[in-house]
């Protein structure tokens, strides 16, 4: 057999390629010094990646151990990048982390073990990214993310986190409990959901009831409903402020929302109130002590975008349908965001693409109060033509009559789709074609009607019968 195979060609490439003889004597000679230089030809990428990384890192051990984390990572990145050009850029970060991680931890780290599980795994997680064109961060490893804020104690942060979590992926789906789901939702529901059991993790199901004025109990029930009903199983979830104002990072103000809309906004003329007047005014917001409008928590804060400050509490003075009156002040979707995220040990964050603007708020939030900050990305939402799937706009057609309720036929809704008779696997199998990307998907519906026959072509009981027997 000739070696022109082991170039990944095909029988009758080959034989064209041989008919050109100074050609495929310069091949030869590149595989033959390739079999005799690094006698690795036959074997997978990441075999080679592994034990290229592993020579250059004993190469300079004994300064790792030395020098540690102030060790510069790019000499070694370098020399992997130089000796493998055709290696993938990001899988060789992720093997020179890890590998990283094994030298300068202390012999014997339960810690650490439950972090990179078996290599094994670590390469069956790599793959299932590159398979689904999606990122990837080993539990433990948020800092390799781009983006990623690291303090001081970020690398005990993240080692308690580990050992609070087993090293299992954690991920979170948030409806907010103001509407019935739609199809849009069951991508947000697989995604995350899916991505947790592919690692063998859990998901927590965490109501965003940040706006009690639109939330109704009924859809609690309506969402957990679905979830179930979509065959997902999932933990049932859930006062920093104070602490952020005794740091001096937050602060009671009193400018009006038209004042602090927008990013061309001049400085609150209270951002240095004293942290014992913010203290008090906070205490006097939960107490009821002033009007809706007339007090906020802003976070002193600039972010990467411009905006400046941030409001992380508000007043409302509307029941909410599971605390009734018990509470007048809410939190901003940015304060309780990446602060649930962060209690409930959520190891990946995964939203859609119009929460990218507000990952730098995500990350320095968490690292203002000094708590362990989860890795926050982003992917495409789902849209269909010719139908809405707002839930804004679906509220508006049921108060007009012009739909009958949540699960009209017509509609889009998940509970709409149920009682049309589509099963939900096959809903399931719909999002999975669909594939992962983090631009927005705006589909026809009879895409999801194929896929929908597809599933019961194959699926559904037949029969037949002979009316008029012989």
């Amino acid at each position: 057999m000739s070696n022109l195979f082991w170039l990944g060609l095909s029988e009758q490439k080959v034989k064209e390629t041989e008919k050109n003889v100074a050609l495929s004597k310069q091949l030869l000679e590149i595989i033959a010094i390739a079999e005799d230089e690094l006698t690795t030809i036959g074997k997978s990428k990441m075999d080679l990646t592994r034990v290229q990384v592993s020579d250059v890192i004993n190469k300079y051990k004994e300064r790792l151990l030395t020098d540690r984390y102030t060790f510069n990572v790019g000499k070694l990145l370098g020399e992997v990048r130089s000796s493998l050009p055709w290696a993938d850029g990001a899988y060789v970060k992720k093997e020179v982390d890890l590998q990283l991680l094994e030298v300068l931890e202390s012999e014997g780290s339960a810690s650490i073990e439950e972090l990179m599980r078996t290599r094994a795994r670590f390469h069956e997680v790599v793959e299932f990214a590159n398979i689904h064109g999606f990122r990837t961060v080993i539990v433990g490893m948020n800092y390799t993310t781009d983006g990623y804020i690291s303090t001081p104690h970020t690398k005990e942060l993240l080692r308690k986190h580990v050992e609070a979590t087993g090293g299992k992926v954690i991920t979170r789906f948030p409806p907010e409990p103001n509407g019935v789901l739609h199809i849009g939702h069951a991508k947000a529901i697989n995604i995350n959901f899916g991505y947790a059991k592919a690692h063998g993790g859990l998901c927590n199901l965490r109501f965003d009831d940040t706006n009690p004025e639109k939330e109704e109990e009924k859809f609690f029930k309506a969402i957990e409903n679905i979830v179930n009903w979509l065959g997902w199983s999932a933990i049932l979830s859930s006062y920093w402020a104070v602490e952020l104002i005794k740091k001096g990072k937050a602060y009671v103000c009193h400018q009006r929302v038209e004042e602090i809309r927008g990013f061309d906004v001049q400085p609150s003329p209270w951002r240095t109130r004293p942290i014992e007047e913010s203290l008090q005014l906070f205490q006097d917001m939960k107490n009821g002590k002033f009007d809706e409008g007339e007090a906020t928590l802003r976070l002193n804060l600039t972010l990467e975008e411009g905006k400046i400050d941030p409001v992380a509490y508000r007043i409302k003075y509307v029941p909410h349908p599971r605390t009734g009156d018990k509470w007048c002040i809410y939190p901003t979707y940015d304060y309780s965001h990446c602060l649930c995220d962060s209690i409930e040990n959520i190891t990946h964050s995964l939203c859609t693409k119009e929460f990218q603007s507000r990952r730098s708020s995500y990350y320095a939030l968490c690292n203002m109060l000094d708590v362990y900050c989860p890795v926050q990305w982003e992917y495409g939402r789902l849209n269909v033509n010719y139908t809405v799937v707002s839930k804004r706009k679906i509220m508006k057609l049921i108060d007009s009559g012009i739909v009958r309720d949540w699960d009209d036929p017509r509609l889009f809704t998940l509970t709409a789709l149920r009682r049309r008779g589509i099963p939900a696997e096959a809903i399931n199998t719909f999002v999975a074609k669909l594939g992962l990307t983090t631009t927005q998907m705006v589909i026809d519906p009879h895409v999801l009607d194929a896929t929908v026959r597809d599933y019961l072509n194959t699926r559904a009981p037949r029969s037949g019968t002979d009316i008029v027997p012989l």
